[in-house]
């Protein structure tokens, strides 16, 4: 073992928290700020030199979509026949914000994450907390050993031992439907409107927006319109407590 790892785990003041993430993720981490930021909920941001606050979001960004990609290259090389439609509903269901609250307690993440209980008070929006700072250690865990990396953690340390796929794919998970029933039962009225459409060079993004009785509730992004209204969905029936 490299001489560093070996004071980062014995003699560093921070050896402890050093090996709590050892024994958590399966390897020493080089770069620790990114990993206390990834736990780190905006409810209790450290506010920087420069004004901005430093919190787990921008590290959720990155994970989110660096896990959407090793998720989709895993869904790829195991349904070989399958079409764009069924690929993209299996990669929903994997990385759909309950799965990812359910994978990130059972790792044990609950305990390192930091966050103002007193701003976080609601079960649904705690629970929440689990599934952003899942995404968030993925950010960090590519910003500290690149994506070579980061794509076999998540393949052998995480989707392998983890992730039931062929369970999945017998389960339906239809956010939309649920959140359109929910609203019909209680007299609401539910919208999801495109409110962004950026070009891109061979594709377009779509931001959608999920209103209910005319208000914002929940966004979704995606290349694919459809599942753009499946993200905002879900996201909108974890708010709503669905």
């Amino acid at each position: 073992m490299p001489f560093s790892k070996i004071y980062k785990l014995h003699l560093s003041p921070q050896r402890n928290y050093v090996k709590v993430l050892k024994n958590l993720l399966g390897f020493v981490p080089g770069n620790l700020s990114l990993y206390r930021m990834a736990f780190r909920h905006r409810s209790v941001a450290i506010t920087l030199k420069n004004g901005t606050r430093s919190s787990n979001e921008r590290l959720e960004f990155l994970g989110d979509a660096v896990l959407g990609s090793v998720v989709a290259e895993v869904l790829f090389k195991m349904y070989p026949y399958k079409g764009e439609g069924f690929l993209t509903e299996m990669r929903s269901k994997i990385v759909n914000r309950s799965n990812l609250n359910q994978l990130a307690k059972k790792l044990g993440f609950g305990e390192l994450i930091e966050y103002d209980s007193r701003t976080v008070s609601y079960p649904s929006k705690q629970s929440s907390l689990l599934g952003d700072a899942f995404e968030a250690l993925v950010g960090a865990v590519y910003m500290d050993k690149g994506y070579n990396f980061t794509r076999e953690f998540l393949i052998n340390r995480i989707i392998k031992p983890h992730v039931d796929i062929h369970t999945l794919e017998l389960t339906e998970t239809n956010f939309k439907s649920k959140l359109i029933e929910w609203c019909q039962r209680h007299g609401k009225d539910i919208s999801f409107d495109l409110i962004e459409n950026v070009e891109e060079e061979n594709s377009k993004l779509f931001t959608i927006q999920a209103n209910v009785d005319g208000e914002n509730v929940a966004t979704g992004r995606d290349y694919n319109k459809k599942n753009a209204e499946k993200l905002a969905a879900e996201k909108a029936c974890e708010i709503l407590g669905i």
